[in-house]
């Protein structure tokens, strides 16, 4: 795991070596172990590269590194996990130099020679952003891994092509050149994250997962990023109808399979190694086959919080008891996790407004005291359609669609006028069947969700926390409605999980993950986004998903083969914080200081009086505008922290 950077000049290259060595000193958390550059001033390019040293900890994996014949230059950030393999298939070709170590980036430079760039990319197993120079083509290739775990961001600063793991990289060279893009700030205020290939700044793109770019040196600049790989695939339609004619028994089994020899591959390192239990079903899998597959015990982490509702420390430690795994756990006050608020802008160097950031970063430090990688269930849900709102969304649809979309405007207008704090008061004296199962806030949501025109834009409406309509950034273009396409006659829940594939999960989950452990030196790996679990996973069939109203039907039959069922079998929690309550206690002077409306009005991009009365809403306890309102926080303490690093 490491972090890469680099320079292509269309103009002189007078000081891009010192610029990209520049760009290497904000990366340095990504690869404290050492650091290298590399140039090219015949051809106006320069590599950069930040190593965490995780294979062949040796000189031989320094990078950038070159090919055995010279011709290519590699820097990547990332592990291929079926190096060894691939090695052995060039060697049974015969067309490799000796070995000068054992490092999988030697293996790569090698691939290239043989196989070419692009078809070697086909043939990786693993998480990887690549640049690579081809001195004999005079081309710079960037490559991003299929599900688009390791990030990596370009674009053209003036007559230079830039390129870096993180934008703050950019950012330290090129800030004072680089403007805010509007209508990307549309979409984090909407999200909560900045979809690809937009970036907060306007000219800095994310490259696609599962995409390549190739630039010429010298030449046009033009150049389309281009797909090497891409879920759902009709390459894939092959494998879907064959699914289809297994049993339940046969299922689960190829699932098991599938994701133990995932979690075999990602084993494999030359540093401490562990994993992050939170004792819900998609770590506890991944660390089941960990100790199934190990002579040793695995180490396993969990934080604990001590409001009700939001403490999963308790299952955690179950599972680690009768796996036998070497269990550390931490319990964190909201105090603990306030003091970590000030650092989200530096190590979210975008916008970013999960607020399972907080836990996710404090799991990490505390992982990073006893190993250097850590395993976890990331990609679960997505992949076997753990959501419930999945199944809400569809169930919803079902019912509204039927009524003409006058009469939903009206129902919906009704639901909407009542506080939810007075709709909570209504429940209470329901029957405990809808009590327990609707609250005030779900009534504002469906009532939000109601006029929609499509399942599609229904399920987009509900994944997002501010609405298109409500035009809280200024001067920014109004987006669609919706973004995804899908076919009528497509299944939902399929449409819906791939959405959050192709999305939520590269451009949220994968980031909260990769910036909280990188800013501590550790690299975290997730054996569900093995590619070819992905596309077992996309090819299920639905009954295989989705019983008895409950998602992860075959990966819950395959975790029954390793923990009992009563240590599992309980509501979803999630990995989250009371923000709600902290934002109306701990956090309110922090909040309110950012949310000043003088402040709002001089600075110019966001709406003072709409956020104004929505957050008064919250703190009256009118409404619970915690998720809109993290957006704002997070955008303006980051915004804040642009303006001190430019003092």
């Amino acid at each position: 795991m490491c972090g890469i950077a680099g320079l292509l000049a269309y103009g002189t290259l007078d000081g891009l070596t010192e610029c990209v060595g520049s760009m290497l000193t904000s990366l340095a958390h990504r690869g404290p172990d050492d650091c290298g550059v590399w140039g090219d001033a015949e051809h106006g390019v320069v590599l950069g590269h930040r190593r965490l040293a995780i294979l062949d900890l040796s000189p031989a994996g320094h990078q950038p590194m070159p090919s055995a014949s010279g011709r290519y230059h590699l820097v990547y950030n990332g592990e291929i996990y079926n190096f060894e393999a691939l090695r052995k298939t060039l060697e049974a070709e015969g067309d490799v130099a000796a070995w000068r170590g054992h490092s999988d980036t030697e293996v790569l430079l090698a691939a290239f020679e043989v196989w070419g760039v692009e078809a070697t990319l086909r043939r990786l197993v693993g998480m990887f952003a690549i640049a690579v120079w081809d001195k004999a083509d005079r081309t710079l290739t960037l490559a991003r891994d299929r599900m688009g775990e390791k990030p990596l961001y370009y674009g053209f600063v003036g007559e230079r092509f830039v390129f870096a793991s993180e934008q703050k990289a950019i950012h330290a060279v090129f800030g004072d050149q680089l403007q805010i893009d509007r209508d990307a700030l549309g979409e984090f205020m909407r999200f909560g994250y900045i979809p690809a290939p937009k970036s907060i700044y306007r000219g800095i793109s994310k490259l696609l997962p599962g995409h390549f770019l190739r630039l010429k040196a010298r030449n046009s600049p033009e150049a389309q990023p281009q797909v090497f790989w891409e879920i759902g695939d009709a390459s894939q339609a092959e494998l879907r109808t064959q699914l289809s004619h297994c049993d339940d028994a046969q299922l689960t089994e190829r699932v098991d399979q599938a994701l133990r020899e995932a979690v075999r591959l990602q084993m494999v390192s030359d540093v401490p190694l562990g994993a992050f239990l939170s004792g819900g079903i998609d770590s506890s899998a991944v660390v089941s086959l960990m100790q199934a597959q190990s002579s040793q015990r695995v180490r396993t982490f969990t934080i604990g919080f001590a409001e009700d509702g939001f403490n999963e420390a308790p299952y955690a430690q179950a599972v680690a008891k009768h796996l036998g795994t070497d269990h550390t756990e931490m319990y964190v006050s909201a105090d603990i996790a306030a003091s970590v608020i000030p650092e989200l802008p530096r190590v979210y160097d975008e916008p970013f407004a999960d607020s399972s950031q907080i836990p996710t970063m404090l799991v990490s430090r505390l992982t990073r005291q006893h190993v250097t990688v850590s395993l976890s269930g990331d990609g679960g849900d997505e992949l076997f359609a753990g959501y419930p709102r999945y199944q809400m969304t569809e169930s919803l649809w079902r019912r509204v669609s039927r009524q003409p979309k006058a009469l939903r405007r009206s129902v919906a207008a009704g639901l909407a006028c009542l506080p939810a704090r007075d709709w909570d008061r209504i429940l209470s004296v329901m029957p405990a069947r809808l009590r327990n199962r609707v609250n005030g806030h779900q009534v504002h949501r469906a009532a939000q969700l109601m006029t929609s025109s499509t399942l599609a834009e229904m399920y987009v409406r509900l994944r997002s926390q501010w609405q298109p309509e409500d035009s809280v950034v200024l001067g920014s273009t109004r987006p669609e409605v919706f973004a995804p396409r899908w076919r009528d006659d497509e299944d939902p829940i399929l449409a819906m999980r791939q959405w959050d594939l192709n999305q939520y999960l590269p451009d949220d989950l994968l980031v909260k993950a990769d910036r909280a452990t990188m800013s501590v030196s550790l690299e975290a790996r997730a054996p569900m986004l093995d590619h070819r679990l992905v596309e077992l996973a996309v090819a299920l069939p639905r009954h295989a998903l989705v019983r008895d109203g409950v998602g992860k039907w075959v990966l819950r039959r395959v975790l029954d083969r390793y923990v009992p069922r009563n240590l599992i079998e309980r509501p979803k929690v999630g990995f989250s914080i009371p923000l709600a309550q902290w934002l109306r206690g701990p956090l309110r002077d922090w909040a309110e200081s950012l949310l000043d409306p003088a402040t709002l009005n001089r600075q110019g991009f966001l709406d003072a009086k709409k956020i104004t009365e929505m957050w008064q809403q919250h703190v009256g306890g009118l409404y619970d505008r915690n998720l809109s309102l993290w957006n704002v926080l997070m955008f303006q303490a980051w915004l804040a922290a642009q303006d001190n690093a430019g003092k």
